[in-house]
């Protein structure tokens, strides 16, 4: 189980907003690669179709996640104005089918996140465009989005989880849960040991 120290509150840290993120985002990230390590045996499981989810797979949940993050990082890389869409979707790419390129993928993302995010303002503005389905434009911050796309792989991690109790693998107690949940279940644990 992840410690709730790698989720320290800000006021518990002199870290930055960003540096911050980047921890998140690299702690969700890595919960795929080990998830690929530890428990995914076969290219079968990534392509596996979900009776309760139609249409998921883990492998498409994988890619998704990333997609997210290299979207956010190929807009906060391009010259301004910075217009970032996360409808923009390649799908059916060889990460979803393939253990060797999904951890490769998601590797590859946590390194760029590195080269990337200790160089960026946390505030430099975006553009978000979504399809909802009307096309819609939101003002935001890059920081918002780092935050966002860290809580949307975790949004997926949780239906990860559901496939993977459907091929009967077991995964670790934190995976699919959002960093907020696991920091208020330390309190309550640690709060529990002290009246204990």
């Amino acid at each position: 189980m992840q410690s709730t120290e790698d989720f320290a509150m800000p006021e518990e840290t002199e870290e930055t907003t960003l540096t911050q993120l980047l921890r998140v985002s690299k702690i969700v990230l890595q919960q795929g690669i080990d998830l690929l390590d530890d428990h995914i045996t076969s290219n079968d499981q990534l392509i596996r179709a979900s009776q309760y989810l139609p249409g998921s797979t883990i492998g498409k949940h994988l890619r998704h996640s990333r997609d997210h993050f290299e979207l956010l990082l190929d807009c906060i890389q391009s010259p301004p104005p910075h217009v970032l869409s996360y409808d923009v979707r390649i799908r059916n790419t060889p990460m979803e089918t393939d253990r060797d390129v999904a951890r490769e993928a998601l590797s590859e993302t946590i390194k760029r996140l590195q080269e990337v995010v200790p160089g960026a303002d946390h505030s430099t503005r975006l553009t978000l465009q979504a399809v909802t389905p009307y096309l819609q434009e939101f003002d935001t911050s890059f920081g918002r989005e780092l935050w966002f796309a860290g809580l949307h792989c975790v949004h997926h991690w949780s239906m990860v989880r559901v496939i993977a109790g459907e091929l009967n693998i077991k995964l670790a107690e934190d995976f699919g849960f959002a960093p907020s949940t696991l920091v208020y279940q330390g309190e309550l644990i640690i709060e529990h040991l002290e009246l204990g």
